[in-house]
């Protein structure tokens, strides 16, 4: 960064960071006079079959989906595409950063994959995603598992402390080549990362962290730091969550750490393995223009937070709903609180926070994140300030009809918040989740699947945290759990057999 005192460097800074290069360099290619007779098939015109897409998408979207290695954009050394990533890397203060179209869940599997050739023996948060779980089958990585705080009454997983991390490291039979942590959750909660980095790297293991809900992180004083500068040593970060970028587009970052040119080489393999060798232009631009934003966005990302401030009053001072976060910080794992997401207690409905999701969007048109059995999680964008005037009027709508239907009669077994069972323990770990996978396999009725060993990653979405892995033994909490959310309004079990798991894969005996 140029010195505060110097205007010219400070000028010459802002120009620099104030482009987007990528996105710059494919709208003057779009523009041109040129005739494509290559892929894409469309050609960039709404001719023969395009019609349709144009008059979807509009032409000017059909110019711009160009193929990758294209003189001018991507092609040979000091591309547009490299500044862009140079830039990127800059913003977030990594020593190098890759652009994801296939979202942080190839981030996942990228960092899985790079480790993998350094060692097997890996730590990492029980509450991990399921695209990092992928990795964990496609590398053939021995897993050991830390686990996070847990709120019980509300299903919340957060994140783990110091202490919990060294514990998990020093049980693990193998030598740890890797952690693999979550922050912020999915709710928000923080994590302390430069201990957990300091633990990570005392026992000479590369920390990556699962960052999806934190590429804002660090581009606002009042906003929690990037893990990026806080000794994390890959950094997977979903830009399209709260960054502004398109649906699928993310970041890997390598941090600047003593570790980097040890992981750098594997890292780069691994992005070959996982990415599009057709990397869509639309996702990259997208990354590349909310990087620009987000550098200069220090006044909008203000009058956000003015915004939730008014926004979190609104709801702590209503008579029947309540903030969740604001009892965060007494989990001794958590350290700060995200602030563009609002967990909100909607027990008083006496729904289950999927029932009332799914109202929301059928009834009223409102839309919110996800649900647990007791709670709607709101997620603000960067730079947005909406009203939810419109939302705490649903609720209060859905609340007295609730309320009224229950003066006549119970409410349906499919409604009542309690019947979505707590979060399950997790089954042991009797078998790797590679040799599970890849294993002779049979379908079961749900009723004999206890005890035995399951072929596939279940997880319940949202957020996607896996409730049993490959190679873990099947339990019957976790079954009535897995079913209770399948039956549910909006709730969805990746991974399963069938849709209201009435069956499982697990191991043949």
């Amino acid at each position: 960064m140029p010195s505060p005192s110097d205007p010219s460097a400070r000028a010459s800074h802002q120009a620099r960071t104030s482009r987007a290069p990528y996105a710059d360099a494919l709208h003057a290619a779009a523009v041109r006079d040129s005739q494509f007779l290559c892929t894409p098939g469309h050609a960039g015109t709404g001719s023969g079959v395009s019609a349709g897409l144009v008059d979807f998408f509009g032409e000017h979207i059909l110019s711009l989906d160009i193929p990758p290695l294209f003189d001018g954009i991507d092609l040979g050394t000091d591309t547009p595409k490299d500044e862009a990533l140079q830039l990127a890397a800059e913003a977030w203060g990594a020593r190098r950063t890759w652009f994801l179209t296939n979202g942080s869940s190839q981030g996942n599997r990228m960092a899985a994959l790079a480790v993998g050739t350094l060692g097997t023996g890996v730590v990492t948060q029980r509450s991990a995603h399921s695209s990092f779980i992928d990795g964990i089958v496609l590398a053939g990585l021995h897993p050991g598992f830390v686990s996070p705080s847990v709120d019980e009454v509300n299903g919340i997983a957060h994140g783990v402390t110091p202490d919990s991390l060294r514990r998990a490291i020093a049980a693990h039979p193998e030598e740890v080549t890797a952690v693999y942590l979550v922050t912020p959750s999915y709710f928000g909660a923080v994590a302390d990362v430069r201990a957990l980095a300091e633990v990570a790297h005392e026992a000479g293991a590369f920390l990556i962290v699962d960052a999806a809900w934190g590429a804002h992180f660090g581009f606002h004083p009042d906003l929690p730091a990037s893990p990026v500068t806080e000794g994390a040593d890959v950094v997977i970060m979903s830009t399209h969550k709260l960054a502004g970028s398109f649906t699928q587009s993310a970041l890997l970052h390598l941090g600047d750490t003593e570790f980097a040119d040890r992981i750098e080489p594997a890292l780069e393999r691994a992005f070959m393995m996982t990415a599009s060798t057709s990397e869509n232009a639309h996702l990259m631009a997208s990354i590349d223009i909310a990087r620009r934003e987000l550098v200069d966005a220090h006044d909008e990302i203000a009058a956000s937070l003015d915004n939730i401030r008014h926004l979190r009053a609104q709801i702590e001072g209503s008579e029947h709903y309540h903030l969740l976060s604001g009892d965060f910080m007494s989990f001794n794992d958590v350290v700060d609180i995200d602030p563009f997401r609002l967990p909100i207690d909607i027990t008083s409905t006496g729904l289950d926070g999927h029932a009332v999701r799914k109202r929301l969007a059928q009834e009223h048109g409102v839309y919110v994140e996800m649900a647990t059995a007791t709670t709607i999680v709101v997620l603000i964008g960067l730079g947005k300030s909406p009203e939810i005037t419109r939302l705490l009027a649903a609720l209060d709508e859905i609340r007295l009809e609730q309320g009224a239907a229950a003066a006549e009669s119970s409410p349906t077994s499919s409604s009542r918040a309690s019947d979505i069972p707590p979060l399950p323990q997790a089954g042991a770990l009797v078998r790797l989740p590679r040799e599970a996978f890849f294993g002779e396999s049979e379908l079961v009725p749900a009723a004999e699947a206890v005890g035995r060993i399951s072929v596939s990653s279940l997880a319940a979405y949202p957020p996607g945290i896996p409730n049993v892995l490959p190679g873990e033994e099947i339990n019957q909490e976790t079954i009535e759990f897995l079913q209770a959310v399948a039956a549910s309004p909006s709730g969805h079990v990746r991974g399963s057999a069938d849709p209201q798991l009435r069956q499982f894969r697990v191991v043949k005996e």
